[in-house]
């Protein structure tokens, strides 16, 4: 493979997506700082595919990066390989509004094929190539420049591997007939909607106890403020006010800027100055919460009660042990609401109740909360019977 210099010209990025264009699939990585900033920084991105590789630094003067994000967003044709790509699907939301499509997660597949929930990157190496990574660069200020060549080497790293894995993980994923199990999971996790952020949304991120109106409404109204706040100044919003604040303001707001100076949490220069009178703003504009946006006493989760939590604690013994039967990891079987939804009696709109998820759990999970499957002790071994 092909290992070019780092790319910091227009020219030579454009003849790169070019080629990269013509591949059935790529392999993408980022670098990326967000400790300050609101927006996470893009810092060095890494493709390659199985003839060359390169990391593009996308803060060297005057370089487009059009090209590549055209290469990630608007060609169908190229399949894009990510390890837990979240973050990295997050910034190409940031930049472009959209996500890769279609894409490929190496953690996602991995937890197909037995390999645990979360697996690393480098677990992930260790495990397929027998390769054990230098990750002495891994925590190193990206945003610095000059980039030095082991910060390169290593980034280089996480694709140069990831594109030699992944048609090996394709194949075994053939092999065990799993490959279909995962397009759903792909699918949501490349949902643009998982990348926005809107201001009037913020507040669902903000833990609080109280179900009134008014209250929830000022907690909207603040935590829309807050997203506002952070966004323009480009700092983390819990370095404008942390959640804890928010959520007292919203129980117990305060009448006039003057006593945002007693108000745990805030600076007392707040009470003068503009962004307190900004804050103020935001509470006189407050409205109560509609009926329409009241937030579900236990979302998703109808009450299960003593029996319903006793049969939810089964179902989840009896997903460990299908899990460990095919060597997938629990996980990507069934998630906790919506075990503990089938123990409340919830029968429609659950993922465990169609296609693969039902044939290896959902069957004899429903099986066992009306019945017809139990579990036996025989010769100190766990086992389940058919009544």
């Amino acid at each position: 493979m092909q290992i070019h210099p780092l790319i910091t010209d227009s020219k030579d990025l454009a003849a790169l997506c070019e080629r990269l264009a013509r591949s059935a699939w790529v392999a993408i990585d980022t670098e990326f700082m967000r400790e300050n900033t609101y927006w996470p920084e893009l810092c060095l991105v890494q493709i390659a595919d199985q003839h060359e590789a390169a990391a593009i630094d996308p803060k060297a003067p005057g370089l487009d990066l059009t090209p590549l994000l055209d290469l990630m967003v608007n060609n169908e044709d190229v399949l894009k390989v990510f390890h837990a790509g979240g973050q990295d699907l997050e910034i190409i939301y940031n930049l472009t509004g959209k996500t890769p499509h279609p894409l490929f997660d190496t953690q996602i597949a991995a937890m197909a094929l037995g390999l645990g929930e979360q697996i690393g990157y480098g677990n992930l190496v260790d495990a397929w190539m027998g390769v054990t990574l230098d990750k002495g660069a891994r925590f190193t200020d990206w945003a610095r420049r000059p980039l030095d060549k082991r910060q390169i080497d290593y980034a280089i790293g996480d694709v140069t591997y990831l594109i030699q894995i992944f048609p090996m993980m394709l194949e075994k994923l053939r092999a065990t007939g799993r490959g279909d199990w995962l397009d759903d999971e792909m699918e949501r996790i490349g949902e643009p909607s998982n990348y926005e952020n809107l201001p009037e949304e913020a507040w669902k991120r903000v833990r609080i106890s109280s179900r009134k109106p008014d209250v929830l409404g000022r907690l909207k109204a603040l935590a829309a403020w807050r997203e506002t706040e952070a966004r323009d100044k480009n700092i983390p919003r819990g370095r404008i006010v942390k959640d804890e604040t928010l959520a007292d303001m919203a129980s117990h707001p305060p009448r006039h800027q003057d006593d945002l100076g007693k108000v745990r949490g805030l600076s007392a220069s707040w009470k003068s100055n503009d962004i307190g009178r900004r804050l103020m703003q935001a509470l006189e504009q407050a409205q109560p919460l509609s009926r329409e946006e009241m937030p579900e006493r236990d979302p998703k989760r109808p009450g299960l009660g003593k029996d319903g939590a006793l049969v939810a604690d089964l179902l989840k013994l009896l997903l460990k042990i299908r899990a460990k039967e095919i060597d997938v990891a629990a996980r990507l079987i069934a998630r906790t609401d919506d075990v503990e939804m089938l123990a409340a009696g919830v029968r429609e709109g659950l993922c465990i109740l169609e296609g693969w998820r039902f044939e290896q759990f959902g069957r004899d999970a429903l099986d066992l909360v009306e019945g017809r499957l139990a579990f036996t002790v025989v010769e100190g071994k766990l086992l389940m019977t058919r009544t």
